[in-house]
């Protein structure tokens, strides 16, 4: 294709099929996806999020830059676009508009993303290490003495899970019916029956905070100047939960597989060349796993990069293939953390600390009880999930030598 043609083509223009970021060969080998894209398509590229969902996935730095800084012409609001999609859109529930910080703009986003902040600005980071430390044995206990287990389903989701619940002063009762409600969210097998059942824990959670507030984020949002009435409380939570849960968890997966199978790390983590927060740098860089996000609406047809975007529908960051743009990439990347995988600008991750805490401190219990872990399956053998936002393995089968329970919590 004549690339001096794109200053007048909408990327619904362009010669051949959008890139399905929902597919299994996607999922498989999104590196060889973005070159493709890259090649053909310069910075922005076609691509389809669900079957018949049409969106601009941005695959250069410097664009994402622009873009990131720009949420005047780049709202973070779906309202207009969410009234051209059908109400089964499976990427829906992930889309739709909330009052919340990553859905909204303008005042209201200064709003919301201010309570959140705050409120996650009060988490004591050293008490939040002595409670994954706490939770971290007892799980590590209930599988050492088998030589075995499944890092994501058996360590990383029950781990994150009560590690975030304990930040937001979550009941257990309430902790597992709103656990149950973001997996229908997350698999998209039932996304309407996992929302109802979110809001239904979380909504009981807000009237039980503002009975009797306590030290938690949860109280904070509660007793926030915002005044956040009950839904937009409940909705904060919603977001809380969803982006407190899914790219942490993945986050410690991807992190211990780059470990257990990349040279760098496998042979110098453990003796101190490399820290885990290295081999964390360089999965933030090359496979994030909030891979594809961020996503805004632009007010009217603009042109990015001599591509005509449309109004109203959604433009995705990519921050994996942006990380990785070769209009900035130069060589190894460790102990350089200029990537894009929280963000940037306004609509930046505020929960970054809290949740780097959790990941690292989660990988290094599991590597210093269990130091001879390795990978229970070739990696070939790995399932890479099928998502158009995240980049999330299946599961990660491991093996060790049996151990007996290690002393401590639990």
């Amino acid at each position: 294709m004549d690339r001096h043609a794109q200053s007048t083509m909408m990327p619904g223009d362009f010669a051949g099929p959008r890139t399905a970021l929902y597919s299994p060969e996607f999922a498989a080998d999104p590196p060889s996806h973005y070159r493709e894209m890259r090649h053909r398509y310069g910075s922005l590229a076609p691509v389809e999020l669900a079957p018949g969902i049409p969106a601009t996935l941005v695959i250069g730095y410097h664009a994402a830059l622009r873009i990131f800084n720009d949420p005047e012409h780049f709202p973070a609001d779906p309202r207009n676009w969410q009234r051209t999609v059908p109400a089964d859109c499976p990427v829906l529930p992930m889309l739709e508009y909330r009052p919340n910080p990553i859905r909204s703009a303008g005042s209201e986003h200064v709003r919301y993303r201010s309570a959140v902040a705050d409120a996650l600005g009060g988490v004591d980071m050293h008490r939040l290490h002595a409670t994954v430390e706490e939770l971290a044995v007892p799980l590590i206990n209930s599988f050492c003495e088998t030589g075995y287990c499944d890092v994501l389903s058996q360590y990383a989701q029950p781990l994150v899970f009560a590690s975030l619940s304990a930040m937001l002063g979550v009941p257990p009762e309430i902790g597992q019916r709103a656990s149950e409600g973001m997996a229908l969210i997350f698999g998209m097998d039932d996304a309407a029956a996992g929302n109802a059942m979110l809001a239904d824990a979380l909504l009981e959670l807000v009237h039980r905070k503002r009975a009797a507030p306590g030290d938690d984020v949860t109280s904070r949002l509660v007793q926030h100047e915002a005044g956040l009435d009950d839904e937009e409380m409940m909705q904060q939570l919603v977001l809380l939960y969803g982006a407190g849960l899914e790219p942490p968890q993945d986050l410690i997966v991807n992190t211990l597989l780059l470990m257990l199978t990349d040279d760098r790390f496998a042979a110098t983590v453990l003796d101190g060349s490399l820290s885990t927060r290295d081999a964390l740098d360089d999965v933030l860089f090359n496979d994030p796993p909030m891979a594809n996000f961020c996503i805004s609406y632009p007010r009217q047809p603009i042109l990015v990069d001599r591509t005509w975007l449309p109004a109203h529908q959604p433009v995705v960051i990519s921050m994996a293939a942006c990380n990785n743009d070769p209009a900035i990439r130069r060589g190894e990347i460790i102990d350089n953390r200029s990537h894009l995988a929280f963000g940037l600008g306004p609509h930046a991750c505020p929960a970054q600390s809290p949740a780097m805490l959790i990941v690292q401190d989660a990988i290094d219990q599991l590597l210093d009880a269990l130091p001879e872990l390795a990978l229970g399956v070739p990696q070939p053998e790995l399932q890479w999930r099928p998502d158009p936002f995240y980049r999330a393995l299946v599961s990660l089968p491991v093996e060790f030598p049996p151990s007996p329970p290690i002393g401590g919590f639990g």
